[in-house]
């Protein structure tokens, strides 16, 4: 059973939980499923390079993407953009960040300055990404290495989504 920050529960701009979330890695997504045709999906991808960083992440952080559809309210771990503190990296560590979709719509999430790189569901590097699918449901993981010091976007690459508060700000000091 899937667990959830203290900041989404009992809140009324989070209307969903997902209790058991799975990588849908292999899932080509809505409206590709059994069509006939082959369609690539993130399983499939594999980097021609070793992991770029190669170390074990000192650190886990977990987000959870929230939200209230009738209310059009979008949210990181029931929290929105004004009313978030940023998330805190030091310059030149490693980190794995776990995101759990609790929504039931896709959330193209991008860090902006830095990149991600993608985990199979055993940890394992698959491919170096600038942004992560998030389908409904499911939990993804990826290792970032905080490299570029400074102030960086962190949101839904769905604008409205971003726009109405799935959006955080990263800090890379020293």
């Amino acid at each position: 059973m899937q667990s959830h920050p203290s900041s989404e529960n009992g809140n009324p701009l989070v209307d969903m939980q997902t209790m058991m979330p799975v990588a849908k890695l292999d899932d080509p997504g809505l409206g590709l499923r059994n069509n006939g045709r082959r369609v690539l999906t993130y399983a499939d991808l594999r980097s021609r390079f070793a992991d770029p960083d190669g170390r074990v992440p000192s650190r886990t952080i977990e987000l959870h993407l929230t939200g209230h559809m009738e209310r059009f309210a979008w949210s990181i771990d029931g929290v929105e953009f004004a009313h978030a503190q940023p998330i805190r990296l030091k310059y030149g560590e490693r980190l794995r960040i776990v995101l759990v979709n609790d929504t039931m719509m896709h959330h193209p999430i991008h860090l902006h300055g830095l990149w991600s790189d993608l985990e199979d569901e055993n940890g394992n590097f698959l491919v170096r990404k600038h942004t992560i699918d998030m389908p409904p449901g499911s939990k993804r993981s990826y290792r970032v290495t905080a490299d570029a010091l400074g102030r960086w976007a962190y949101h839904c690459h769905l604008l409205m989504h971003m726009d109405l508060g799935m959006f955080r700000e990263v800090r890379v000091e020293e």
